[in-house]
């Protein structure tokens, strides 16, 4: 069995609608320039509000995905 080595970093996504939505964009907007990811952990929840009304609901997440040494 090879050894692997993972990378973790982290993002926040954000959505209007939900603090799932904003995990779903965070993954989502990895997804186009990491291959490979494997775990998604949500660290924080927050939301954004404006005139005492919720506008934006943010999930700060770690991302974790196998780093490829050459």
């Amino acid at each position: 069995m090879t050894e692997s080595v993972y990378k973790v970093i982290e993002l926040v996504g954000s959505s209007e609608t939900s603090w799932e939505d904003a995990v779903k964009k965070a993954v989502e907007s990895a997804s186009k320039s990491i291959r490979d990811l494997r775990v998604c952990e949500v660290v924080k929840l927050d939301t954004k509000i404006e005139d005492n009304r919720i506008v934006a609901y943010r999930a700060r997440v770690q991302l974790s995905f196998k780093y490829e040494i050459e």
